[in-house]
């Protein structure tokens, strides 16, 4: 799986996808995706980083209270 960092807009592949959909982690263990060797993997946090299409990360995947009013009715 890829994202894109917001800023720079450069892909990252995923290495790590059970932190990345934990919202209990607010990084997850990746490597940009450019030049002709692969950079060491290293750490990004998901706010920084995007779908491809430019959609943000489902909120399920970054806050635990996402269903906490639903929960309270």
């Amino acid at each position: 799986m890829f994202l894109k960092e917001r800023k720079s807009g450069h892909l990252i592949e995923v290495l790590d996808l059970e932190s990345l959909i934990d919202p209990n982690v607010d990084r997850f263990r990746g490597r940009y995706n450019y030049g002709e060797d692969l950079p060491d993997p290293q750490d990004f946090a998901k706010a920084d980083v995007v779908f491809p299409s430019g959609e943000p990360l489902p909120r399920c995947w970054v806050d635990v209270h996402y269903r906490d009013d639903e929960l309270r009715h």
